[in-house]
């Protein structure tokens, strides 16, 4: 299905963010992109968008700012993707800065929460609207990053809470909490010997890591009409590694069947 309407990505320079920039500009939608000063790439992406705005979410004058400016040049907003985060160093609570604690909250929690209530409430005011928040498996399992695990499960709470709160409004709001996904940044870690690709895959019932544009699908389904019955999940795009994970205490994922 061919759409024209109007979706912005925070975030939407690289990783999830950036497939779901790929995806959205596939289907026909007009794009528009809030990512840091600097980030943007044009040949990197290889698509053609909108716009795209400079500025931090953590910022409440700039995004109240650019919410006007965005629907000034291009008109109202009717989708949203908060896929703007950042990642967390494993350390323990002993030796994690609370400045790097402080930054994640605030990149990976009150950024979303901005960028959702700031965008969101124009939505509510219209009466329609749909947003997919990016959550993590962090949030449902005990996982040692002491500040990017909890600020994920603050994401799912944020959107159930304004699920409800934007129901009768019209406006759906949604999560999706991606496993293990071969983004850049993962790339990089795993070539520069810093996680392991076989950590990353062999919890998984489907024995592999996420692709960013599988991510960006699912995103994209949430955004659609034929999803329009749904509002306040939160749906794990993780190759099933949420249910093959407690496994190991019974030795593991079973393997293949192999036909004779």
């Amino acid at each position: 299905m061919t759409t024209r309407e109007l979706s912005l990505v925070t975030g939407g320079a690289s990783g999830i963010g950036a497939a779901c920039v790929r995806r959205l500009t596939q289907r026909g939608d007009r794009v528009v992109v809030i990512d840091l000063p600097g980030a943007w790439d044009a040949a990197k992406m290889g698509v053609e968008v909108a716009a795209v705005y400079e500025g931090d979410v953590t910022d409440d004058a700039r995004l109240r700012e650019l919410a006007a400016q965005i629907e000034a040049e291009h008109g109202p907003l009717q989708n949203l993707v908060n896929s703007a985060g950042i990642l967390q160093q494993r350390l323990t609570p002993e030796h994690l800065p609370m400045a790097v604690w402080d930054r994640v909250i605030a990149v990976d929690q009150r950024g979303t929460y901005l960028a959702s209530a700031i965008f969101g409430a124009s939505m509510a005011r219209r009466g329609s609207g749909a947003i997919v928040n990016i959550a993590s498996i962090t949030a449902s399992r005990s996982v040692p990053l002491h500040a990017y695990a909890p600020a994920k499960a603050a994401v799912v709470a944020i959107t159930e809470c304004l699920a409800a709160e934007w129901g009768r409004s019209g406006v759906r709001v949604n999560a999706v909490s991606p496993g293990y996904t071969r983004t850049e940044a993962l790339q990089a870690a795993i070539d520069r010997g810093d996680r392991n690709p076989d950590d990353l895959s062999s919890q998984a019932a489907m024995g592999r890591m996420v692709e960013p544009a599988e991510v960006a699908d699912v995103i994209a389904f949430l955004l659609s009409p034929e999803a329009r019955a749904i509002t306040g999940v939160n749906l794990p795009v993780d190759a099933g590694w949420l249910v093959g994970s407690t496994w190991a205490t019974y030795g593991g994922i079973p393997p293949a069947r192999v036909k004779d």
